[in-house]
């Protein structure tokens, strides 16, 4: 495993090429079978001081596994909404001193990022209160219902309803926690 540094707005980022490394961490449910293929890490502080740390690490990290699908292009678009939803997300509702750290890992079709994020008890109740939202039989109406009046619909239901993402939310280390999202973007 290789660490590359990048400097951007003077802010150091971290990446690490996890290229064909096993997942370490068991996956949400028990699955078992993702290679890893990317991880980046940034301070939390530095992270939540600008807005725009979303859209840049969520375009790289697209560009960086998106090489090996049918239509490059297409899919590092589409990964890049995907994530960046989830970025989005973890910087209006995260808790706390820490790392966020974002790993892909990929088994056939399927690419799993794993956001880990600073949390305490009530990040947690709203992750897992958007989760189950999403979940719900009537999320589509619900989400064409809260875009149509205004209210804007978590980015997690967005993922849920228009991506077919399956969201899952893991504790994993104190004061942390991990929301896992398994996506297929090509057929």
């Amino acid at each position: 495993m290789g660490t590359f540094s990048l400097c951007v707005d003077t802010e150091r980022w971290r990446f690490d090429n996890c290229s064909k490394a096993k997942h370490s961490a068991p996956m949400a449910g028990g699955d078992t079978g993702f290679d890893q293929v990317f991880e980046i890490s940034m301070a939390a502080e530095a992270f939540a001081a600008d807005w725009t740390h979303c859209d840049r690490i969520a375009s790289y990290v697209a560009t960086m596994v998106s090489h090996a699908r049918a239509d490059s292009l297409r899919y590092a678009n589409l990964f890049s909404s995907v994530l960046n939803e989830l970025l989005e997300t973890a910087f209006r509702n995260h808790h706390g001193a820490g790392a966020i750290a974002c790993a892909v890992s990929r088994c056939g079709a399927t690419d799993r990022i794993a956001l880990t994020l600073p949390g305490d008890a009530p990040t947690r109740a709203y992750y897992e209160a958007a989760i189950a939202d999403s979940a719900r039989p009537d999320a589509a109406e619900r989400y064409l219902q809260s875009m149509l009046s205004g209210d804007g619909a978590s980015g997690i239901m967005e993922l849920a309803v228009d991506y077919k993402a399956r969201l899952t939310l893991r504790g994993s280390a104190p004061g942390a926690l991990q929301l896992v999202t398994d996506i297929v973007l090509e057929d």
